[in-house]
């Protein structure tokens, strides 16, 4: 017998796993299809969370043994000279992202969802009764948080991405940097043409990345190891051989148009729904995932919320992303390493970097203050990761 859901999500992402219990707890009954047989292989995700993710209930309880505070970031120019930032009250937190992608999992049961790994959505036909995955079963709501690259969008006619970051990351376990407490941002359009390099200490080890801009001739992934090789003067000799490797497209050209359809539904990376600027998109889909559930739960109750709604609903709980898009066209167009070099020295670049960062400037006071520095070897042994 063909099981019977008044809700499908595909994809056990930040924004599926949102979705799913918030649909369930307003007593909707809920399957998450997750491809994968364990949540937490395979990443497209840094795991790198801002405060306000951080805050979301969905992210109360979570271990803590899976967290690891970040309070100042410094930022390097192409030349590696660098500026530290801090803002009191203010932390990112690196995590142990596979573990944290199944703890989150983890939760979908204990709240009466069905997960089913190791499952791959392929196709959805509409019909009288609602969507019909065959195989699988049939819904009355079909969501896709299945990333950048939807099937889901694909296979019900909805908007899709069609600006990308490709991203590449390293993972060096049980490695250790000599500046653990600092997010390490570098900005080089040689290495990371529209975007950014970044290495940072997590709760298991050493994470590295990179990402530039897709576009006609770039290659495919970036340059992960000549990009360690040139920063090995200020983060220390870093090996070529990494412990686990994730990559793939990071949408960047904001939210899509056409997020909801005849009941079918986007979010998170699947919705575009990552800053266009800074990659930003876990704390967005958490929030995101969370409202478009209470409004499906709603609509349970009330059936006279109609599709039209949704349309509204999914404009208001989604950022356009209006200036960060501009910023984008910036980024894309007038990048320039020489450019950056200069404006280090500038409070105008002081200011940008904390408003982009801290949503606000960054404190200057003892301890906190925004410092200068030329690049300078590291102390031997000490920022050396291991092999």
């Amino acid at each position: 017998m063909e099981s019977r859901y008044d809700l499908i999500v595909v994809g056990a992402s930040f924004a599926g796993v949102a979705c799913a219990l918030e649909a369930a707890a307003a007593g909707l009954s809920v399957c998450v299809l997750e491809r994968k047989h364990d949540p937490g292989e395979r990443l497209h995700t840094t795991g790198i969370l801002v405060p306000q993710a951080l805050a979301h209930p969905l992210l109360a309880d979570v271990p803590h043994s899976l967290l690891r505070a970040v309070p100042q970031i410094s930022l390097y120019a192409p030349d590696l000279r660098r500026l530290q930032l801090h803002c009191n009250g203010h932390a990112f937190h690196t995590t142990d992202t596979p573990a944290l992608m199944r703890w989150l999992a983890g939760k979908l049961p204990a709240a009466g969802v069905e997960l089913r790994l190791g499952t791959s959505f392929r196709e959805a036909h509409r019909d009288a009764e609602g969507w019909h995955l065959p195989g699988i079963g049939r819904c009355r709501d079909l969501v896709g948080a299945d990333g950048a690259r939807s099937r889901v969008a694909e296979r019900c006619g909805l908007s899709r991405n069609t600006e990308f970051l490709h991203g590449v990351e390293f993972e060096f376990d049980d490695a250790r940097l000599a500046d653990a407490d600092a997010l390490h941002c570098f900005v080089s359009r040689r290495f990371a043409r529209g975007y950014i390099g970044w290495v940072a200490q997590t709760p298991t080890g050493v994470q590295a990345g990179l990402a530039h801009r897709a576009h006609a001739g770039a290659p495919r992934l970036p340059d992960i190891r000549a990009f360690l090789r040139h920063v090995a003067p200020v983060m220390g000799t870093l090996p070529m051989r990494a412990d686990s490797v994730r990559a793939g497209l990071i949408p960047c050209g904001g939210a899509v148009k056409g997020l909801s359809r005849n009941r079918a539904h986007l979010l998170g990376d699947a919705a575009g729904v990552v800053s266009p600027v800074t990659a930003g998109g876990i704390h967005s889909a958490l929030r995101h995932g969370s409202a478009l559930g209470r409004w499906l739960g709603a609509s349970d109750r009330d059936p006279g919320l109609d599709a039209r709604h949704a349309r509204r609903f999914a404009q208001q709980a989604v950022s356009r992303f209006t200036s960060k898009r501009v910023l984008r066209w910036g980024l894309d167009h007038l990048q320039s390493d020489a450019v950056f070099n200069l404006a280090l020295k500038t409070p105008a670049l002081r200011r940008f970097a904390e408003q982009l960062y801290f949503h606000r400037r960054g404190d200057r006071g003892a301890g906190a203050a925004l410092r200068q520095s030329a690049p300078q070897a590291p102390a031997a042994g000490s920022a050396t990761m291991r092999d």
